[in-house]
């Protein structure tokens, strides 16, 4: 099941490079709506769903919360492999940047896996997160591409090839955290709320001041009263 998750999640990237393909100026004029919108959705999954799980299985979990901060921060900041939202952007036009994003797709992958492990719901939940969180990712980066002159043939490959770490990700998740105790699952479950909190926080959440759609930062809410209901349905 987690697999099969994880290509819908990996889908979502390569959907997010088609609709630049096909839509380019509706994509480009657009994206900060499905930006704004996975914020709202992976902060309060974060902090509504990720966290109270967690605490249940580990005491700690709040010091495992800011370790996976932490971790996102030197990912994105040191090794530079999260995507930017500007088209003046050089970091993601190389090998750099294959092997970059490609690291994040499969740690994406790897958060699914986690959040299978602690229950369906949680694990839904994180998939539908990523999922949002990979469509603008996708949508961006194949902007920047676009915009230097890369082929059509070229975006397409580069989108396919990093989005199949998702489920290598997952695989390999899978294989690593099968039957581990609930201590090191609940460790995990707050990494994980721990990269939620910096990818809206740090990355999402900071474009709405570029946007100009009075619209996009409504969206931040409309994220997160859908994970808001859920959580009242589920529970």
């Amino acid at each position: 099941m987690e697999i099969v998750y994880s290509f819908i999640a990996a889908s979502a990237a390569m959907m997010g490079a088609i609709i630049v393909l096909t839509f380019h100026k509706w994509s480009e004029k657009n994206s900060f709506l499905i930006i704004n919108f996975a914020a709202g959705v992976m902060l309060t999954l974060a902090i509504t769903h990720l966290i109270p799980e967690g605490l249940e299985l580990n005491h700690n979990l709040m010091i495992f919360v800011l370790l996976g901060f932490f971790i996102m921060f030197f990912l994105q900041f040191i090794l530079l492999f999260h995507p930017c939202h500007d088209e003046e952007c050089s970091k993601h036009t190389g090998i750099t940047s294959i092997a970059g994003l490609s690291l994040h797709s499969m740690i994406d992958g790897l958060m699914i896996a986690v959040g299978f492990e602690a229950n369906a719901n949680i694990g839904i939940l994180t998939t539908f997160a990523i999922l949002l969180h990979k469509l603008p990712d996708g949508i961006t980066i194949s902007g920047i591409l676009l915009h230097k002159g890369a082929s059509k043939k070229k975006i397409f490959d580069f989108s396919l090839l990093t989005a199949c770490f998702t489920p290598i990700g997952t695989i390999l998740g899978m294989l690593l955290f099968k039957n581990i105790s609930t201590t090191i699952l609940g460790a995990l479950i707050g990494i994980t709320a721990g990269t939620f909190i910096f990818l809206s926080a740090s990355d999402l959440i900071p474009e709405t001041h570029n946007c100009k759609d009075r619209i996009a930062p409504f969206m931040l809410f409309t994220g997160a009263i859908v994970i808001l209901i859920v959580k009242y349905i589920v529970d």
